[in-house]
């Protein structure tokens, strides 16, 4: 049974945190589903993602696109996971099902501090999660590092 981290972005940016996880996932041996509410977004993604940190860039493919199974890192706006991933990191609001984040290793959700709009989605999110009965961590950034500042047992 996994947990949903809540990651709340205050001084870093979405790609760097986003990046810096798919690193940590990637790390654990886990395949990764990034998925967003718009295409847009996923293309922003994949754009700075091929850019990459200057050591290198995280490889990962576009839902749809050949070979998206073998993706160790698939950006999707869909629900699906045709790349057997471990981990499902939601940005832009994407939704998060409670059976999810229980059948997963892990479910991050992250979301921008200066977007009142996302902040409300996240707690809705993390409302719903728990009620659900699922674990759930959340991690701040405002101290200038990452801390966690609340947990749920599930």
């Amino acid at each position: 049974m996994g947990a949903a981290y809540f990651y709340h972005l205050t001084q870093s940016g979405l790609t760097q945190t986003l990046a810096s996880l798919i690193e940590k996932s990637r790390g654990a041996g886990w395949r990764v589903v990034v998925r967003a509410r718009s295409d847009q977004m996923v293309d922003r993604l994949d754009a700075d993602l091929w850019k990459g940190a200057p050591e290198g860039f995280l490889p990962h493919g576009m839902a749809g696109a050949p070979f998206e199974e073998e993706q160790p890192v698939l950006l999707t706006t869909g629900m699906s996971k045709p790349n057997g991933a471990s981990c499902l990191m939601s940005v832009e609001g994407a939704m998060v099902e409670a059976a999810e984040v229980t059948d997963l290793q892990r479910v991050c959700v992250i979301f921008d501090g200066d977007d009142p709009q996302a902040v409300q989605s996240a707690r809705e999110q993390w409302k719903a999660l728990t009620a659900a009965g699922c674990a759930a961590q959340y991690w701040s950034e405002a101290s200038g590092r990452w801390s966690k500042q609340a947990e749920s047992g599930g």
